[in-house]
């Protein structure tokens, strides 16, 4: 399935995110939180996340919905997206942290326990959807300690509107395109990242089956 098709006028399509269904291409119906659960899961497969991996998530409620990022945020849609990402972070075990809106400067949403064993800086700050965005207010609401990081360096991120997300993933971000580019009417795009390659015509990047090659002294 290569996309969710928009089709009728913008109000409809934000009629339709509200209600939580999606038209298939096929014909089929898909829920919001069905269709992030896919994207989110094809991500953690491609990017390996599990225990201890960070996945920063970025989305505007009101380009799933439909409208212009901004002008339209709704936390209905915001927590049918948290239901299927938070299916996928439990299933394999990563975390999954929320970018603000720019008028908390993208600060993340995430568990307080996480913030401490990662030694991030915390902010003060309560989103709400006028100020942090309807994602990052609905998914405060459903933490158990929620906090506020200036920022983090995560593994993988998907970015749901083109929200923009890069500045809070590790060198080096590998871009991965799911299956399904759109959720509502809001393009996806995502990335995983891996470790810098280092190293020169000599270097190696996995454990050579044979030994004898020249030593570097």
């Amino acid at each position: 399935m290569d996309e969710v098709m928009k089709q009728g006028s913008p109000e409809e399509r934000a009629a339709g995110a509200l209600s939580g269904r999606l038209e298939a291409p096929a014909g089929a119906e898909l829920s919001l939180a069905a269709a992030t659960a896919a994207a989110v899961g094809e991500l953690a497969e491609a990017g390996r996340l599990g225990p201890g991996k960070i996945l920063v998530v970025g989305a505007s409620t009101s380009e799933v919905a439909g409208v212009r990022i901004g002008t339209g945020g709704a936390l209905e849609v915001a927590q049918q997206l948290l239901q299927g990402i938070r299916q996928i972070a439990g299933e394999r075990g990563f975390s999954a942290v929320y970018q603000c809106c720019e008028h908390l400067n993208r600060a993340l949403v995430m568990e307080r326990s996480l913030l401490e064993a990662l030694g991030l800086r915390e902010v003060s700050a309560v989103p709400i959807p006028g100020a942090g965005g309807s994602m990052a207010a609905a998914a405060y609401s459903l933490m158990t300690d929620p906090v506020l990081a200036e920022t983090i360096e995560a593994h993988a991120g998907i970015d749901i509107g083109e929200t923009l997300i890069g500045m809070h993933l590790r060198r080096v971000a590998v871009p991965f395109r799911p299956s399904l580019r759109y959720i509502g009417s809001a393009r996806v795009n995502a990335a995983f990242t891996r470790p810098p390659l280092i190293g020169g015509e000599r270097a190696v990047y996995r454990t050579p089956e044979t030994s004898g090659s020249p030593q570097c002294d």
